[in-house]
């Protein structure tokens, strides 16, 4: 709890405070949310549990598509519902201000959160923080969703609407029960990041939209 904790917060303040340049920034969250949950399994010589985790099954890849459809479905959906309601001006200069996003190196930033980042991501809170949580289910579910969630949202903040941030941090919430249920039913990490991946997808058409 207490590494996870430091990891999200210290990777939050790299996000949103000291801002480095992308490539800088994504070797920092490598460190963080792979080397230091490796550096776990480690110590407590747990490779069993890592080895199940990358253990492949094809029922697996059909639900994780459905889901994952589903998902990109919903989330350009709701982006179409809200557009006229919420400006998103301010999350367009900060992504090309701050966060030194603009239309030639979007499309490679795109791929790179698409597939590794969510990768990172779903081995981070669901391979290291869930499972080794899950014999406490209720409070790995609800923890781990909740760190998952506000990691994402601290580095929102001023970006959107109060209203929409809230709203935000609710789908992530709920994104992050739904990647837990589906790491505790389907016991690989693959589902989960296959359904990431395409939420990840979503978000850059969104994104793409905007710049453009």
């Amino acid at each position: 709890v207490v590494s996870t904790i430091l990891c999200a917060l210290i990777m939050t303040y790299v996000d949103g405070v000291i801002q480095p340049p992308y490539a800088l920034k994504s070797f920092i969250k490598i460190i963080l949310f792979l080397c230091v949950p490796m550096g776990y399994f480690g110590v407590f010589r747990a490779w069993d549990s890592l080895r199940v985790l990358f253990m492949l099954r094809k029922r697996e890849l059909l639900v994780a598509s459905v889901l994952g459809i589903a998902a990109y479905l919903v989330i350009t959906g709701g982006y179409m519902l809200i557009s006229g309601v919420f400006s998103l001006d301010e999350a367009i200069l900060r992504l090309t201000s701050d966060g030194g996003v603009n239309p030639e190196n979007f499309v490679y930033i795109s791929f790179y959160i698409a597939l590794v980042n969510s990768l990172l991501e779903e081995f981070f809170f669901r391979g290291f923080v869930y499972r080794n949580l899950a014999q406490r289910k209720k409070f790995a579910y609800i923890f781990g969703a909740a760190v998952f969630s506000l990691y994402h949202v601290a580095m929102m903040i001023g970006w959107f609407h109060p209203a929409l941030l809230m709203l935000v941090l609710a789908g992530l919430f709920v994104g992050g029960m739904i990647f837990n249920w589906l790491n505790e039913r389907l016991g690989c990490i693959y589902a989960s990041w296959l359904t990431h991946m395409f939420a990840n997808f979503a978000i850059n058409t969104i994104g793409f939209m905007l710049l453009s």
